[in-house]
C-alpha cells in the first residue's frame, strides 16, 4: 500500500481539503469537488518547502500541505523503487514463477536471483510467484504452499479491478490454505501483487511435513 495523507491541496488556483496517496507510480488526490491523479513519468519538477509539497506536470502545479512528510514524498517521487525492490527480491533466492504472463519482469527476477523455474514450482522455493486471472485458479494455493521454504513467501499476482478475481477472494483463498498476507505492491499498471507467509508458529511443523513428503513440483 502507498503513503497517504489527510491534507490541503492547491490546485490550478483551487484550495480544498481531502486525502492525498503516494502510490508506486502515481501521485493521487481524492476530495469532493478535486479528483486528481498524476503519474511520475508526466511530472516535470518537485519540490518540498515548509511542509509543502509541491508538483508540476502538464496539468498545472498541485501543493499539498504534508508536514514533515513532504520531503520524504519527493525523494520517493524523484527515486521510485522498482518492483523487485519493493518484493524484497534477494540474490541468493531459489524462485519459482508459474502462470506470470509479464516477461520483462521474468527477465529481471532471472537476473537477480540464484536460481527460477518458469513454468513450474521447485521444491524449498524462497518466493513464488503465481500468476491469476480467475477465482478458480485460488484452489492452487494449498499445493503451492508445499513447496515454499518455512520462511517463504507466495506472491500472487493478479489484474486490478477485474470481478472475476476480487482482493476478498484472493485474501479469503489464503487464509483457507493457513497462509496469512503481510504486504500488497502495485505490480504494474494493470495488476496488483499480494505477499502470503506461513505463520511464524506454523513454520516448524511446516518443514517436517515437507522433510517427510520428500520433493514436491507442481507443473
Amino acid at each position: 500500500m502507498g503513503d497517504e495523507a489527510n491534507c490541503t491541496a492547491t490546485f490550478n488556483g483551487n484550495t480544498t481539503k481531502g486525502k492525498a496517496r503516494l502510490e508506486a507510480e502515481t501521485l493521487e488526490f481524492r476530495a469532493p469537488d478535486v479528483r486528481v491523479s498524476i503519474p511520475f513519468k508526466q511530472i516535470t519538477s518537485v519540490t518540498a518547502r515548509s511542509g509543502a509539497l509541491a508538483v508540476a506536470s502538464a496539468r498545472g502545479t498541485i501543493s499539498l500541505t504534508l508536514g514533515d512528510s513532504a520531503e520524504k514524498w519527493a525523494f520517493k517521487i524523484q527515486h521510485p523503487r522498482s518492483r523487485l525492490e519493493k518484493i524484497g527480491v534477494k540474490p541468493e533466492w531459489r524462485a519459482s514463477a508459474v502462470g506470470v504472463d509479464d516477461d520483462g519482469f521474468l527477465k529481471e527476477l532471472e537476473a537477480a536471483v540464484a536460481e527460477l523455474a518458469i513454468g513450474r514450482v521447485l521444491n524449498e522455493s524462497d518466493a513464488i510467484f503465481f500468476g491469476t486471472t480467475t477465482t478458480a485458479q485460488l484452489s492452487r494455493f494449498e499445493r503451492l504452499k508445499r513447496s515454499l521454504k518455512p520462511n517463504g513467501a507466495l506472491w500472487v499476482i493478479r489484474p486490478k479491478g477485474r470481478p472475476e478475481i476480487s482482493e476478498q477472494a484472493v485474501m479469503a483463498a489464503g487464509k483457507a490454505a493457513g497462509l496469512v498476507d503481510v504486504k500488497v505492491v502495485s505490480f504494474s499498471a494493470t495488476h496488483t501483487a499480494e505477499k502470503f507467509v506461513i505463520p511464524v508458529k506454523n513454520r516448524a511443523k511446516h518443514l517436517y511435513l515437507g522433510a517427510r513428503a520428500g520433493r514436491i513440483v507442481d507443473r
